[in-house]
């Protein structure tokens, strides 16, 4: 109970969102604005409209655009996603405002990656709280809520349409660096997003399942499930031991499995999603 309500704690999420924001922001200014690159979401939508009218500024021109969307997330999902929502965008768009430099790299390619790498990164760390960076992220999440469509590929709609209007109205180059750019904010967010959620799922095939799943209650302190399985070559009845484990408990995982049993079979794999007791919980927006 204690982790839920540290999870959900003002604090927590305020502290998570300052964080990302900050860097979010300062990639875009620093690194993408020098090159006129177009970021996704409304975001790159706003950066569009002042490259090309030079009417007011991106940050702003960001916060007007979201109005809409955030009425539409207060009735649509809730609250509090959208108060932290608002504080994300606001704060972004002030940061952005205010930065003032550039980070000196001229190489087009380069500054794609580098402000790939660094919005992904912070635009990561807002979504690790229960708000988000507003824009086309408050419609994902509510398509994603609503009718199970994935978050990217709401995502991937939204930009291939901006990126079609950008290429009528842009050198090419900056399109496809601006899609390159894009294309590695998606990786990683979804890599910081996993970064302290990966768990692996285990399957041990072993005549000495029972003794396994004892060490493992007993040096893991973690639980075991052992299932039923039938030998398609043998015709003989064998247990499947299923656990879940995260990555550093693996090599030790390991060395119970073959130390008990030299003949198990030790199956491994990736996992992102485990929702339970002693790891996730459901994020209720």
């Amino acid at each position: 109970m204690r982790n839920r309500d540290f999870f959900y704690s003002v604090v927590w999420n305020l502290l998570l969102i300052t964080a990302g924001s900050c860097i979010f922001a300062v990639s875009l200014k620093s690194l993408a604005t020098p090159q006129q690159f177009v970021p996704g979401g409304v975001f790159g939508f706003a950066s569009l409209i002042y490259y090309k009218t030079g009417w007011l500024d991106t940050g702003t021109l960001n916060l007007l655009l979201n109005i809409p969307i955030f009425l539409f997330g207060y009735f649509k999902i809730s609250k509090r996603f959208v108060l932290y929502s608002l504080y994300a965008t606001v704060l972004t768009s002030v940061l952005f405002s205010l930065t003032n430099f550039t980070i000196p790299i001229h190489n087009q390619l380069y500054a794609a990656v580098a402000a790939g790498a660094l919005s992904g990164f912070g635009a990561g760390i807002v979504l690790r709280s229960v708000g988000s960076n507003g824009g086309m992220d408050i419609v994902s999440i509510h398509l994603m809520q609503k009718y199970n469509i994935g978050v990217g590929k709401t995502s991937f709609a939204y930009n291939l349409v901006l990126y079609l209007i950008t290429a009528t109205y842009m050198n090419p180059d900056v399109v496809v660096a601006s899609i390159i750019m894009v294309f590695i904010t998606s990786a990683t967010v979804e890599y910081t997003l996993s970064l302290f959620n990966q768990r692996k799922v285990v399957f041990i095939i072993s005549q000495d399942a029972e003794a396994i799943s004892n060490r493992i209650m007993k040096e893991l302190h973690r639980g075991a499930t052992i299932l039923k399985g039938y030998g398609a070559y043998t015709r003989t009845e064998r247990n499947v031991l299923m656990s879940v484990i995260n990555n550093i408990q693996l090599k030790k995982l390991e060395e119970i499995v073959f130390t008990t049993d030299p003949n198990a079979l030790f199956i491994v794999e990736n996992t992102f999603s485990v929702i339970g007791t002693g790891f996730g919980q459901r994020k209720r927006y």
